[in-house]
């Protein structure tokens, strides 16, 4: 089965794309195209399909860089590819050559590019992230590699959307606590929980930054088993692990 990569106009003519599980080599819960090294499947496996990504994003191996991802708000910037994965959850590099990518599996990928700069970016941001400031940070970082504020491209990949992201009410709380007018980023749901909508709250924080264009590519990892993975929908569905997805871009 050929790779499912789904794309972005405004980060064109780069080399980019969402992945979703379709074209891999795993089995089982990870089916197609898992990219997770912290996931359960056997990691031969896991090589493979990080291959496929790295020749379809037009780089070796070694130069599709991930991070160690703990849900923070910290930016490695890359000029070469790391002799360990730095622990992060965003990237920024200047160097011609190098791949950053993202692991999801629910939370939000989001590629940034500066075409005029020549300065890209990755960030996984999952609310606890995004509340952090995890995309800030990596507009900051781009900045320091010389990228101009007002010409990032920003877009979201597939990620939970709000009809399936339900919460309780101490986690509406929380951002209420840090902001009244998040309470725009909430519906009510059934017995007294809510519904958060992580992508929008996501693309409101990256244009408050200032950033030229977010958008979202309205896919939804929930919702659609057959093309995504999703953590949330693996719980439900009571098993023991998961698949994670990957996004990448290049210079």
């Amino acid at each position: 089965m050929t790779l499912d990569i789904i794309t972005a106009d405004s980060l064109s003519p780069l080399r980019h794309g969402f992945f979703t599980r379709r074209g891999g080599a795993s089995s089982g819960v990870f089916a197609g195209l898992n990219c997770g090294q912290g996931s359960s499947d056997q990691s031969e496996v896991v090589r493979i399909n990080r291959h496929r990504v790295a020749e379809a994003v037009g780089v070796a191996p070694d130069a599709l860089i991930t991070a160690h991802q703990v849900h923070s708000a910290d930016v490695a910037v890359i000029d070469a590819p790391p002799k360990t994965r730095p622990q992060a959850d965003a990237m920024a590099t200047a160097t011609p050559g190098l791949a950053l990518a993202v692991l999801t599996a629910d939370c939000a990928p989001v590629l940034f590019a500066d075409h005029e700069s020549g300065v890209i970016g990755a960030a996984h941001a999952g609310w606890r992230g995004a509340r952090d400031g995890v995309l800030e940070a990596t507009i900051d970082a781009m900045e320091g590699l010389g990228a101009t504020r007002g010409d990032i491209h920003a877009v979201i990949g597939p990620t939970i959307s709000q009809r399936a992201y339900e919460v309780g009410p101490e986690f509406l709380e929380e951002f209420l606590a840090d902001d009244p007018d998040n309470h725009r980023f909430f519906v009510g749901g059934a017995k007294g929980r809510y519904h958060f909508d992580l992508p929008v709250y996501g693309l409101h924080r990256m244009r408050a930054a200032g950033i030229g264009v977010a958008e979202w590519t309205r896919h939804c990892t929930y919702s659609d088993p057959g093309r995504f993975f999703s953590y949330r929908r693996a719980t439900h569905a009571g098993e023991a692990d998961y698949g994670r997805l990957i996004s990448a871009i290049r210079l």
